[in-house]
């Protein structure tokens, strides 16, 4: 061998050693990055946790069931897992599905006394691994909705235990997902409540205004019936818990344009928009209510004109609006009596509801924000997050024609 070709296979052999070197620190890194074990154990258990959550936050359904399943059987380590409702096979994972027929049949008494069994889970193939059946409930409100059925082929006490604890996991997810039907149902009775607080007296004076313009001036007539009919198409909607700032302020300038309408030169109207914070989403008549408080009720009764000036704008991560009027104002003692929801119908027309909502969807530290005192008018800052998790606009539904 020439000194050249020696030298040419050294380097081949440093080269390899050094890729082998390579790889070792890069796994030794590796290892060490990931932890022990136990450490590894419990990062997989969080992951396989984190991904069965959102299918279960739907609740104990059919599709969440064979979302979860898998993730759920990944957790305990059984070679089978079922889960049932009260009356159903809800999924199934693993080997041997035949004993999904009989899985209702064992799970009867864990369904009646919401206490964790263990029974026997032979079947007819002699191949099937499976031989015990660990049942527990999972209880949401001291109520049993299902249980979860894991399957193995030893009872140990740890099994038992295990599917015990998984189980009350499980019943923690659909125990959120009830708090969340619960909160929308809330929120939509809420907007019941608000809808119908929209003042009957605004609507019939608006009716009673467009007909008196439809002798005068038929074409401000017909202008103000399209205002009328888009304002209550998106006061009365039934899409989304959200809309945008843009669509808010917009039904507010059609509101205003009737009331200036029905008032004449009693109502003067100011607006100052910054167009960044048009597309921010905002609960839904979440402003609305508190424009016709100021027009109703800090400008009724005043010989001279009166103003109410709305101003929208960007606050770094958050977008504040303004709603100020130059009215009778009010005794701050019977603000605080409104806003604990202590007030008269007829007194601050939805600014508790408004209130408790900002609250419930951003945190107390958004509720309403407001100034006054008798004789020197009201001015009502809201604010709200830019972005925020779960906060988004919902778009209509299509409907197609016939």
């Amino acid at each position: 061998m020439t000194r050249t070709s020696a030298l040419f296979v050294l380097l081949l052999l440093l080269t390899a050693l050094s890729v082998a070197l390579l790889v070792i620190v890069r796994r030794s890194r590796a290892n060490r990055d990931f932890g022990t074990p136990t450490d590894r154990a419990t990062f997989e258990t969080l992951h396989a946790a984190s991904l069965a959550a959102p299918p279960l936050r739907a609740g104990l359904t059919a599709e969440a069931a064979r979302k979860a399943i898998r993730r759920l059987r990944d957790l305990l380590g059984t070679p089978a897992l079922c889960l049932t409702d009260q009356e159903t096979v809800l999924a199934w994972s693993g080997d041997c599905e035949t004993h999904a027929a009989s899985a209702l049949t064992q799970a009867a008494e864990a369904l009646r006394s919401g206490r964790v069994q263990v029974s026997s889970a032979r079947c007819t193939d002699s191949r099937c691994p499976l031989r015990h059946a660990v049942i527990a409930p999972l209880v949401v409100d001291e109520h049993v909705l299902g249980t979860l059925i894991a399957y193995s082929d030893s009872s140990p006490p740890i099994l038992v235990r295990a599917t015990k604890e998984v189980a009350n996991w499980v019943s923690a997810q659909l125990e959120l997902a009830e708090l969340d039907r619960s909160r929308t149902r809330l929120v939509e009775a809420e907007m019941q409540a608000l809808r119908a607080q929209i003042s009957p007296h605004f609507i019939y004076n608006s009716l009673a205004t467009i007909a008196a313009f439809v002798r005068t001036d038929p074409e401000r007539a017909r202008e103000l019936l399209l205002d009328f009919a888009d304002f209550t198409r998106h006061s009365f909607r039934k899409h989304g818990e959200f809309t945008t700032l843009a669509d808010e302020l917009r039904a507010i300038h059609q509101y205003l344009t009737l009331a200036i309408a029905r008032s004449g030169d009693k109502l003067a109207v100011t607006f100052q928009v910054a167009p960044e914070v048009l597309p921010v989403a905002v609960p839904f008549l979440c402003l609305q209510p508190l424009v016709e408080n100021a027009v109703q009720h800090g400008l009724s009764g005043r010989d001279r004109a009166g103003r109410v000036t709305i101003l929208a704008r960007d606050a770094g991560a958050e977008a504040e609006i303004l709603i100020e009027d130059d009215g009778a104002g009010m005794d701050p003692e019977t603000l605080r009596g409104i806003l604990a929801g202590a007030g008269a119908p007829s007194e601050g027309i939805g600014m508790a509801n408004v209130d408790e909502r900002l609250r419930q969807v951003y945190g107390d530290d958004y509720g309403l924000v407001v100034e006054t005192a008798i004789g020197a008018g009201t001015k009502v800052r809201v604010r709200v997050p830019k972005y925020r998790a779960g906060v988004h606009v919902t778009p209509p539904a299509v409907h197609t024609p016939y």
